[in-house]
């Protein structure tokens, strides 16, 4: 039998999270590179008072880069326990994965572009 929603167990389950933000930014150096430019890019905006459209497309930017930074750590850990010695396989996955970072990545860097420099060069 399903067990029962419970809001405790929920709040319980944000513990899981936390600990998985600590890990990123702990153990990831490119983890804490996304932290201080969304940082800025918040600040910009802040700065800038950039339209909640733009603060949209800011946000959007910063979730999928910071979605694709833990999917990829996650997918590099589960790598390493199931193949600890160099396998081509597990290398081929773990270099899509950076490279899904990347774009991540370089796609908010162009959205930061076109939100922002229009104002700090008009």
């Amino acid at each position: 039998m399903p067990k029962k929603f419970s809001l405790l167990d929920r709040l319980h389950s944000c513990r899981h999270a936390a600990r998985g933000f600590r890990i990123l930014i702990t153990e990831e150096h490119n983890a804490r590179l996304h932290v201080a430019a969304a940082i800025m890019a918040i600040t910009l905006g802040i700065v800038l008072k950039i339209s909640a459209t733009e603060w949209l497309f800011i946000s959007f930017a910063i979730g999928i880069v910071f979605i694709t930074e833990i999917l990829n750590t996650a997918m590099e850990n589960l790598s390493d326990h199931v193949s600890p010695e160099e396998n081509e396989l597990i290398g081929k996955v773990k270099d899509l994965g950076a490279l899904a970072v990347m774009v991540s990545a370089v796609m908010a860097v162009i959205t930061g572009g076109i939100v922002f420099l229009p104002r700090i060069l008009g």
